[in-house]
């Protein structure tokens, strides 16, 4: 006999069980509400400290690349903080010891040639070239009765290239083994010793021979083959430059292999990154770079067009606008009106010059082999042409070169000089930078005028200091090119006038006071 209460679930049936099953799955959800909500706020809590963490990560990051970026742009004058702020406009200088940073980004150039109104500008430049060459062709046609256009202020200036390519063969040679073969010697030497002082002393006489070879011998071709102007310009060029990337490539990697001999571990650079350096447009020596992902060979070509196209440009410059002018000269007595004329002339071309150089050297021929090499960092030059004070125009004119000066003398100087003295730092770069202009002037010209060492040095260090950051709005832009288009004329006019007179009324005898005494002073012929 069953028990009473199993009987009745029989009797009950199916409408039991659902019953039974019904009151289970209550009392389940009943149990499970609350994990359900406990299961939500976690997962809410989740959410929020993973979008916490997600925007605290992109906030570093992004004030990581705004900070590099800032630092990519090192001004003199005034110091950076050590760690980013909220105005960027504040920011001038970085503390002492900062790096300059490479990023990946165009030039100035080519970002404003995609704006129609700038593009114009390009283009009135092209129709003056234009100009010229019509005006070559008028002017022999009626003359001698022939539309041929003649080259021989080209073709002279160019003179012995083939020579001034020969010479350069020993010297790039020299620069690529010799720095590096040094570093290596010293990596190997030990510490202490008499192995350390042997290596240490090869090292440094290859280093000594290494800069007799690149001061001497293009020198020597010069002055013994009488090389003409263009030919002297592009053996003067390759020589500073070599001894820039030389000497940056010891003062960075020579510290790396100290530590190395220190024992912290092998930091001696690759020879591909070496040779990669020689070759790319930076002063600035890195073992890497950022890199372009591929090669626009048809803006290689453009850029290489637009350069020989400069290259006549300033011949056509010269030959209408500088040689009928400063050819006779001499022969006519000297005078102070003739030569405010003189200079008042020159001041268009000379900064039609000043505008063909900047164009065909900082941008066309360095963005050329940036994109050959996939070199990322573009910014060769800044908006000079806006600039306010000649400070900020000697900063971003030429911002390879400044690169190079800024973390060599200047931040090296501060550094000697314990962070003291910054007026005494900027001096040097000042002095620095006059030496070898002038020197590059003597080299290619042939004759000692110390006009650029004057300008640069005297009148610029002057401007510099007087002509600050401080000073805003369009009068000062106005000042700084009225000075920019002096300052151009007066090179222009007296190189070409001592250029002609040396022509004009050379040597009896060669002596030390005759070279380097101008000539234009005393010749009338």
């Amino acid at each position: 006999m069953e028990p009473r209460g199993r009987h009745l679930r029989k009797r009950d049936g199916p409408k039991g069980e659902q019953e039974e099953r019904r009151s289970g799955e209550g009392n389940a959800e009943m149990h499970r509400a609350p994990d359900l909500v406990q299961w939500s706020q976690h997962m809410e809590a989740v959410k929020t400290q993973l979008l916490e963490q997600a925007q605290g990560q992109l906030t570093e990051l992004l004030d990581r690349v705004i900070w590099e970026a800032v630092q990519s742009y090192p001004q003199q004058g005034r110091p950076l903080p050590s760690t980013p702020v909220d105005s960027l406009s504040r920011t001038r200088e970085p503390p002492l010891g900062k790096r300059k940073v490479f990023i990946i980004r165009k030039s100035l150039l080519d970002e404003l040639m995609e704006v129609q109104h700038f593009r114009t500008i390009y283009h009135m430049f092209i129709a003056g070239l234009c100009v010229f060459i019509i005006s070559t062709l008028a002017i022999d046609f009626i003359d001698e009765g022939r539309l041929v256009l003649e080259f021989d202020l080209l073709i002279f200036s160019f003179g012995q290239l083939p020579l001034a390519l020969v010479t350069w063969v020993p010297m790039f040679l020299s620069t690529l083994l010799v720095p590096y073969q040094a570093l290596r010697l010293w990596a190997r030497a030990g510490p202490r010793g008499a192995a350390g002082a042997l290596g240490a002393g090869l090292g440094c006489l290859l280093l000594a021979a290494h800069a007799a070879v690149l001061c001497a011998l293009p020198l020597h071709v010069a002055v013994a083959h009488q090389l003409p102007p263009a030919s002297r310009c592009v053996l003067v060029f390759e020589q500073v430059r070599l001894l820039m990337k030389s000497y940056s490539f010891l003062r960075e990697a020579v510290p790396g292999t100290l530590r190395a001999r220190g024992g912290e571990g092998p930091r001696a650079p690759s020879f591909s990154s070496y040779l990669y350096f020689l070759f790319c447009p930076t002063l600035i020596y890195r073992e890497t770079y950022p890199r372009t992902p591929s090669v626009r060979w048809n803006y290689v070509a453009k850029n290489f067009a637009q350069a020989l196209g400069c290259v006549l440009y300033a011949c056509f410059i010269l030959g209408r606008l500088c040689v009928p002018v400063f050819a006779n000269m001499s022969r006519e007595p000297f005078s102070t009106r003739a030569l405010v004329l003189s200079i008042l002339h020159a001041t268009l071309p000379g900064i039609f010059m000043l505008l063909l150089i900047f164009f065909a050297f900082l941008h066309c021929w360095l963005n050329a082999f940036a994109e050959m090499l996939r070199f990322g960092d573009r910014m060769f030059y800044r908006d000079w042409w806006n600039s306010t004070s000649f400070s900020n125009y000697y900063r971003t004119w030429n911002v390879v070169v400044h690169d190079w000066l800024y973390s060599y003398v200047y931040q090296d100087g501060l550094w000697l000089l314990g962070g003291r003295a910054r007026g005494a730092a900027m001096l040097g770069v000042f002095l620095v930078s006059a030496v070898v202009h002038e020197y590059i002037f003597c080299f290619v010209l042939g004759f000692f005028y110390p006009v650029m060492l004057m300008l640069f040095l005297v009148f610029g260090g002057l401007l510099n200091f007087t002509m600050h950051d401080q000073h805003t709005g369009p009068a000062w832009n106005v000042l700084m090119w009225t000075f920019l288009f002096l300052g151009q004329g007066i090179q222009v006019s007296l190189y070409c006038q001592e250029w002609y007179a040396r022509r004009h009324c050379p040597l009896p005898q060669t002596t030390f006071w005759g070279l380097v005494t101008p000539r234009s002073w005393s010749c009338h012929t």
